[in-house]
C-alpha cells in the first residue's frame, strides 16, 4: 500500500510540474509580440467579441504597414450563418482596410484546420511569410500548429492593442490551452487525424 501511495503521489507531482510548466511557456510566449514585416496578416476566429478585439489588432498592424493582405479565418458560429470571418471583415472594413487587402477563409473550425486552409491560401498565392493574430493565450499553440504545416509565421497578441483581458478570463484561457496542447500532442504521437472541431 505505500508503495503505490508512493507511486500515485509521485505521478500526481509529475503531471502538476507537466502541467505548471505547459501553463509557463504558454504565458510567457504568449505576452512577446513577434509581428514583423510578412506577406500576409492572418486573424483567427474567436467567437464573436474575440474575433472582433483580434481584428482591430490586425488592422492596427495592416495599418502599421505589417503587411498588405489580411486573411479573415472561421466557419458558421453554431447554427447561425455568421461566420468568424465575416465577424472579421466587417471589423476589419470599419477599422479602414478597404475591401481589396481582406480575404476571407470560412471553412475551418478549429486552430488546426485554420492552419492548414491559411497554408493551401497562401501557396496558392505565392505568399511565404505571415504574421498569426491572436489572443496571448492562444499563440504558443497556434505557432507550432503553423509551423507544422511549413509556413513561416510570427505571431502578435490581441492583447497589445486592446490591453489585457480580465484575469479570470486569462486563466480559464491557459488552462484549456494546457489541455489542448496535451490532446494535440497525444493524437500526433498516435498519428490520428487533424482535429475538425474546436481547439
Amino acid at each position: 500500500m505505500r508503495y503505490t501511495a508512493r507511486l500515485l503521489l509521485l505521478l500526481i507531482l509529475l503531471v502538476v510540474l507537466i502541467v505548471g510548466s505547459l501553463a509557463g511557456i504558454i504565458v510567457v510566449y504568449g505576452h512577446r509580440d513577434h509581428a514583423r514585416p510578412a506577406d500576409v496578416i492572418v486573424v483567427l476566429g474567436g467567437g464573436t467579441t474575440g474575433t472582433a478585439r483580434r481584428t482591430l489588432h490586425a488592422a492596427a498592424l495592416y495599418h502599421d504597414g505589417i503587411a498588405p493582405v489580411l486573411i479573415c479565418t472561421g466557419a458558421s458560429l453554431g447554427e447561425s450563418r455568421v461566420t468568424e470571418a465575416g465577424i472579421c471583415a466587417r471589423t476589419a472594413l470599419r477599422a479602414g482596410v478597404p475591401e481589396t487587402a481582406i480575404l476571407r477563409e470560412e471553412i475551418s473550425r478549429s486552430t488546426e484546420e485554420n492552419a492548414i486552409e491559411t497554408a493551401a491560401i497562401m501557396r496558392a498565392n505565392g505568399w511565404n511569410t505571415v504574421v498569426v493574430v491572436s489572443d496571448d493565450y492562444h499563440l504558443w499553440r497556434t505557432h507550432l500548429l503553423f509551423d507544422a504545416q511549413g509556413v513561416e509565421a510570427w505571431t502578435s497578441p490581441a492583447q497589445v492593442t486592446i490591453g489585457r483581458l480580465r484575469y479570470s478570463e486569462e486563466a480559464f484561457s491557459v488552462a484549456r490551452e494546457v489541455a489542448a496542447a496535451i490532446w494535440y500532442a497525444g493524437k500526433t504521437a498516435l498519428g490520428l487525424p487533424y482535429t475538425r472541431v474546436g481547439g
